[in-house]
């Protein structure tokens, strides 16, 4: 019984390390409620009235949730600092509510400061955080010059509180968190392993079953490379060195990279012929015409029986008898990597072995890097060589220093536009408001900051808009049944209202109409306890969210504006750079050049990448009336994606190059590589200037330039892998693929 209830608390540990990798929104959502529910417990015994209790919880929120930086100590500074600016914030929002045009004067100048003071960076976007809510609290409670000494007893208390549970209650150190990522890259990689055997599984006399197994080999795939970015972004703070943490970043990509072959190859190996990377990265694309695995039954379950014993070994549970037959199981997979181990089957079947056994070794790797390494007695030989493999690899890893990107000065900064365009639309939205009710008026600016928050264009905005007034007007009808069931009863309602606050910031990073439903609904409850709670306060703040959504988009579009095509063309150009980058970086170290800082280089690609799928959701929303420029964007970040999978794995077979004796430099690619380069720089040029001559070229394939046959490379060039030129011709056929859909001419020279 100890160990089937051990086995289940395994299980749904992994589930929720999975759905929510680090922890980090229940996190937000612990440490949020908990600020609020300490503040609470502190005032409510010293006879504090509702006014002070409500304005006490809104600071501890802000408190908690204003800081975002990643080492403690850089946060208990910039909560120090925060506490002196709430208290002005809150003197100057009682002291000016009485005086209308100098305080509305202020208020925008507040708000152009806190804007503004993104550009220093985490202490700076706090700051002005705290600044603008702790004004927008003394408003909502109505603070008047009278009640000043009560607000700063119960604002120094809130920020006391939100101190404690940040530092004391529910801490989060860098190493800590860390942690938490690797078991949730852990837990989802093994949730990508089962997806796969679901799409080993499913019967080629059912296509939507099929495609519903692809969808999750998809998904899973997505949220494996997002949980691998979230960890490179803290391997820095949360491992002892430099040298450490590039070791770590090295085998999350390797482990990456495996997962993501892994799944290609064994649909590859369904299909009448090789499966296309990009089906693996374009949403909603149909699965190729499948069928059995080729070969005997027995192949496949040969093949499903190494998947689940994959999958044993990524979670890696149990300690024993049942350590001693993981170790049997990974020697096993291991032995994949050597040609002679391979069992009977079809050439493509046993490219699935073959990625099994990748898999194996770069699930080895991972455990290496994290726990160190492991003395034992019964490795077989080929466990001992990938063994040997990987302790070469870690010791040839260097750090290298990247230069930093010189950034724009002026209105060309994003944060002083940003500033400007928010400081007009609030001022909009505060004659407006004001027009609407002059004691609410408050939310049309408050929508108005918000929507400006984490947008960078037009089109970013009017989306962040729509789903802020679709959120409230769901939010009002769930506020109007909550008010009526809590009635009078206060403790009901301050419960309730901490119940709003945690799944406000648990579904934040979800959904960001979720969160607006939560807060309206939340905000229900806290006019029932100021008793200022009635139907027309709620459809008012329908009103006042759509006007300040309205002049949120007025300003963006008509103050120096940025068009979501040319944002997307921005980074667009930039992903093409980086991708040109690590792929010439790359081929000239496979090419016997010089070492590149090639981890980096594909880190760089992939948050680029990660920035213009984000752009490009106001032209891939659902809403959007332009169906075909959606599916334009669609494809043409899924052909981004199948190029950056591509770079990133020639980028880790080239680092192997020092330490791996089946790997040699060629010369030869590198000129012929040298044509997809230039068809990248081409595209790169024609994004920028749609008006620029260039042509991207077509011609013989990777293999045949180097002086062979498509299908004899492995025969031909025992010096070269025949995965290096797998991944040269795909990233080719991908870059030529992205010449129509973004309008770039394609020659083909005379043979």
């Amino acid at each position: 019984m100890k160990a089937a209830g051990r086995s289940v608390r395994t299980r749904l540990r992994d589930r929720v390390a999975a759905s929510d990798p680090g922890l980090l929104r229940l996190t937000a959502g612990l440490r949020t409620v908990g600020a609020i529910a300490l503040t609470l417990a502190v005032l409510a015994p010293t006879g504090t009235d509702i006014t002070h209790l409500v304005a006490g919880a809104m600071a501890s929120m802000v408190a908690t949730f204003a800081i975002r930086e990643k080492q403690r100590r850089a946060q208990a500074v910039t909560l120090a600092l925060g506490l002196p600016v709430a208290l002005v914030s809150v003197s100057l929002g009682a002291v000016l509510s009485e005086r209308l045009i100098i305080g509305d004067v202020f208020f925008v100048a507040l708000i152009f400061s806190a804007v503004y003071g993104r550009r220093f960076g985490d202490r700076g976007t706090a700051l002005g955080l705290i600044g603008f809510q702790v004004y927008f609290v003394s408003l909502f409670v109505g603070a008047s010059t009278g009640q000043l000494p009560g607000l700063w007893a119960v604002t120094a208390v809130a920020f006391a509180c939100s101190a404690l549970v940040r530092f004391v209650l529910v801490p989060v150190t860098p190493t800590g968190l860390l942690g938490r990522l690797r078991e949730a890259f852990r837990a989802r990689l093994a949730q990508l392993v089962s997806a796969q055997l679901a799409l080993l599984d499913a019967s080629a006399e059912d296509p939507q079953g099929i495609d519903k197994a692809l969808e999750e080999v998809r998904a899973g795939t997505a949220r494996l490379h997002e949980t691998a970015l979230m960890i490179q972004s803290r391997l820095e703070e949360g491992t002892r060195d430099e040298a450490t943490a590039r070791l770590v970043q090295r085998r999350i990509a390797d482990a990456e990279i495996a997962a993501e072959r892994l799944g290609l190859v064994l649909l590859s190996a369904r299909s009448a012929e090789r499966a296309d990377t990009l089906t693996l990265h374009l949403p909603g694309a149909p699965a190729p015409e499948v069928g059995r695995l080729p070969g005997p039954e027995e192949s496949t379950a040969l093949v499903r029986r190494d998947l689940m014993a994959l999958r044993a070994l990524v979670l890696r549970a149990g300690g024993g008898a049942a350590e001693t037959v993981l170790k049997q199981v990974r020697n096993r997979l291991l032995a994949y990597r050597e040609e002679e181990n391979l069992p009977a089957a079809s050439r493509a079947v046993q490219d699935v072995f073959r990625a099994i056994g990748e898999a194996a070794r770069a699930v080895m790797g991972l455990r290496i890097a994290l726990e160190g390494p492991q003395e034992e007695a019964d490795e077989t030989p080929e466990t001992a060589r990938s063994r040997e493999e990987l302790d070469a690899e870690d010791a040839a890893i260097d750090a290298e220093q990247t230069e930093q990107a010189e950034e724009p000065k002026g209105l060309q900064r994003p944060t002083t536009r940003a500033a400007v365009q928010v400081a007009v639309g609030s001022t909009l939205a505060i004659v407006g408001g004001e027009l609407i009710s002059a004691h609410r008026w408050y939310w049309a600016v408050l929508t108005c900051w918000i929507v400006f928050l984490n947008t960078a264009s037009t089109g970013e905005i009017l989306v962040k808009g729509y789903r802020r007034l679709l959120g409230t007007v769901f939010g009002v009808v769930a506020g109007i049944l909550l008010a009526g069931l809590v009635g009078r009863h206060t403790v009901t309602a301050f419960a309730l209202v901490l119940v709003l606050i945690f799944a406000m910031f648990y579904t934040a990073p979800l959904s960001y109409t979720l969160t607006s439903f939560f807060v309206t609904a939340m905000l229900g409850l806290l006019y029932t306890l100021l008793h200022t709670y009635s139907w027309e306060v709620l459809v008012l703040r329908v009103e006042e969210t759509a006007l300040g959504a309205a002049c949120g988009v007025v300003a963006a579009a008509f103050v120096l504006p940025v068009k979501t095509d040319r944002r997307t063309n921005e980074l667009l150009g930039t992903v093409l750079e980086r991708l040109a980058g690590v792929t010439e970086a790359a081929v000239g170290q496979l090419s016997g050049g010089p070492a590149d800082d090639l981890l980096d280089k594909a880190r760089d690609l992939d948050q680029a990448l990660g920035d213009l799928r984000g752009a490009v959701q106001p032209l891939t929303h659902p809403v959007t009336p332009l169906r075909a420029r959606r599916n334009t964007a669609q494809y043409v970040v899924a052909l981004l994606e199948t190029c950056a999978y591509h770079a990133r794995s020639l980028a880790a077979t080239a680092e192997l190059l020092p330490t791996h004796p089946s790997i040699a430099a060629d010369p030869r690619l590198r000129g012929a590589a040298a044509r997809t380069v230039r068809n990248i720089e081409a595209i790169a040029a024609r994004v920028e200037d749609e008006h620029a001559g260039t042509r991207i070229e077509t011609g013989p394939s990777i293999a045949s330039l180097l002086g062979g046959a498509d299908g004899d490379a492995t025969a031909r060039y025992g010096r070269i892998t025949t995965r290096v030129l797998r991944h040269l011709e795909r990233l080719d056929e991908a870059v030529v693929g992205l010449a129509r859909p973004l309008g770039v001419p394609v020659s083909t020279p005379d043979r």
